[in-house]
Formats: structure tokens, sequence, C-alpha cells
């Protein structure tokens, strides 16, 4: 029997109730862009009121909050140990999880519904494009930085908050068995996309056989690289502190460099119709891998350096394919606002794979450079 979802707002007092914020509340407001989780800002009384982020885990995105929040307290942990270690502030460098009342990690309500807090990190901004080249490098530094401090964090004992989630042979496998449903007569309308898939298999298992055979060591991973998911310093704009733990879970440090790559690298909107304004920009690619190799200071191997391209090869082209996927199944993951919205998200990614294999020596030397300086 599924549970039923009530709104939030419903639950706020109860989940407010379970907490202690160290005065009382003076307000609590929702808060950000975000789509997945209910985030509120809890504003407390008196002349040191302080603020902080309470969010109610979707039950809908993930089905296991118990070992999601088991992941976040052991990576949060681990990462305030390292930061005391490298001489940084682990209050503005990295979230903190505020314990309820009743102790644990977590509140669940009473609609079993899980919820959690975080202090807020005060005198950081979020933005959501990168809008200037040291924005956008000031993320690659960030997420470079997070490889680096958590080098040594035993990868194999968390949890994978969403199965299979960058598995590019099951998302290729996924493709393949919508296309052979056809279940809404569409394959007739997307049939030069399924072709371009198709006559890039291979490349499908480039980087899990990497993994497979010992190349490319799993590492502790966050697997959603965009600006917004970093807190800039509102008065220097360097990254302090990387948010949105949810799907931090085992992985492949060349998928974080690539799905940075493929929402940062070019200036089209991901549901672009106009497919010549659809580019990959190679300067931000330069800007970015510098940075990034300049945050993760000598933690990455040789052969995940020399892969970085790989990986934002199928990063673009794994997310192409799950669009592509959710269009043939009848658009029922990707949330669209309008019919073909989600093929044409296909073809902007693809479009962005094309650029990258037309320039695919000039990825290389660029990784080739930035490696050795």
């Amino acid at each position: 029997m599924e549970m039923k979802i009530f709104p939030a707002e419903d639950r706020l007092q109860e989940a407010l109730d379970a907490f202690d914020f160290g005065a009382p509340v003076l307000d609590a407001q929702r808060y950000g862009q975000g789509h997945i989780n209910d985030t509120f800002c809890v504003q407390t009384q008196g002349a040191e009121g302080r603020r902080f982020i309470l969010q109610r885990i979707s039950p809908a995105a993930f089905k296991e909050p118990g070992h999601l929040m088991e992941n976040v307290i052991g990576v949060t942990e681990y990462l305030r140990r390292q930061i005391i270690e490298y001489g940084g502030d682990p209050s503005r460098e990295a979230l903190e999880v505020l314990r309820p009342r009743a102790g644990g990690a977590y509140f669940t309500d009473g609609g079993g519904c899980v919820w959690r807090v975080y202090p807020f990190v005060e005198g950081t901004i979020c933005c959501q494009q990168a809008e200037t080249p040291e924005l956008f490098a000031a993320s690659g530094r960030a997420f470079g930085r997070f490889q680096r401090l958590l080098q040594d964090y035993p990868a194999s004992t968390l949890y994978e908050t969403i199965p299979r989630f960058h598995d590019t042979e099951n998302r290729l496998a996924n493709l393949k068995a919508a296309v052979a449903a056809d279940s809404l007569d569409r394959v007739k309308l997307c049939q030069p996309e399924i072709d371009f898939v198709l006559a890039r298999e291979k490349d499908c298992s480039v980087a899990l056989q990497a993994l497979r055979d010992g190349k490319l060591p799993l590492r502790v991973t966050h697997n959603d690289t965009k600006l917004n998911n970093v807190l800039l310093d509102a008065e220097t704009g360097v990254g302090l502190c990387i948010i949105d733990l949810d799907t931090v879970m085992p992985g492949l440090a060349i998928n974080d460099f690539g799905d940075s790559i493929r929402f940062g690298a070019n200036h089209s909107a991901e549901d672009e119709r106009d497919l010549s304004k659809v580019e990959l920009d190679v300067n931000l690619f330069a800007v970015y891998t510098a940075a990034f190799l300049e945050g993760a200071e000598g933690s990455l191997t040789d052969q995940e350096i020399a892969l970085l391209p790989w990986g934002a090869k199928l990063m673009t082209l794994e997310c192409g394919m799950r669009f592509l996927t959710d269009y043939l199944e009848g658009d029922h993951y990707f949330h669209t606002t309008r019919p073909g919205q989600n093929l044409d998200r296909c073809r902007t990614q693809f479009k962005l794979v094309s650029g990258m294999e037309a320039r695919w020596a000039e990825l290389e030397a660029i990784v080739n450079q930035y490696r050795t300086t």
C-alpha cells in the first residue's frame, strides 16, 4: 500500500517541534528553487536569532531515506574532520546535521515522511547559472576539492540512494526496451536519435569496463554537480560548501566532472529547438578542467585524468538517452510543459555529444595541459 503524501505544510509544525533550534521559532517559510524535497528556512527569535534549513525528504524520489541519511551523516562528519585538519572552517565549508530532540539523524512525522535540519551557512550565495567563467571555475574548484577531501573515504560503505543511477549500460538497455515496446508509436518520430545511440553502443561501456578492470577507482561522488549545489562566499565568490548530498554514493570521479561539463559548458537551454544554438564551449571546458584539477590537488589517478573527456561525453550521452527513453514511454519521469519537450532535450544532448566528438583532440590536449600545471 502506497503512503499518502500530504502537503509539507500540514506536518510543518510537527517537524518544527521535533528539533531544538536553540531559541523559539519566529518564522518558517518555503525556501529555494529545488523541485525534489520540500525546503523551509527557519528563523529563530532573539537578538542573535539564527537561521536553519528544514527539509522534508521526497518519498517519491528516495525510497530509503534512512539509507540516504546514513550517507549524509557519514560524509558530512568525515568532511568536517578533514576540513579541520586542513585548517578550514567546518561551520562554513561543510553541512552539519542538527539532530532531533529524540535522537537519531532525522525525524519521521505521523505520515511517515522524513525531515532533517541543517544550520544555515550565512554569508553565502547560491547561483542557478554560471553567468561568468569565474563562477564556473569556482564550482569546478569546489567539486575538485570535494574529491580531494573524500579521497580516502570508503566509498563501498555508502548506499546507492538511486540504484544504477549512472549505469550507462543499464540506461542503454532501458532505451532498447522502450524502443522494442514502442507503446505510444513514437519510434517513427525519433529514429535518427535512436540510431545515434546505437552507433555509440560500445561507448556506453567505456567507463564501467574501466571500473571492472580496476583502471578506475570507486569514489565518493556527488552525482549532481551543478553550480547551484555549491554555496559561494558572498564577498569573494569562492566556492565554500557543497550542498544537496542526497545523491552522494559510490561512483566515478569522471562522471561528476562530466555532469558539470554537460550542464555548464554550453549556453543554450536544455530544451532548445534551434540546434544551431547548441554548441560545446571549449573555453569553458578548459576553465572548468583547470579549476577541477586545481581543487583535486593530485588526488585523481592518471587514468582518471586521462578519461575526463569520456566523463563529459558519457554523462551527456546518458542524459540524452534518459530523455529519449522518457519520451518513448510517455514523459512520465521528467516534467514537461509541452509535447515533444523530452525529445528536444534529447536532441540538445546529442548535439553536445557530436560537438565533443568533433573537438576530441582539443579536449584531450586541454586535459593534458592542466594535468601537468
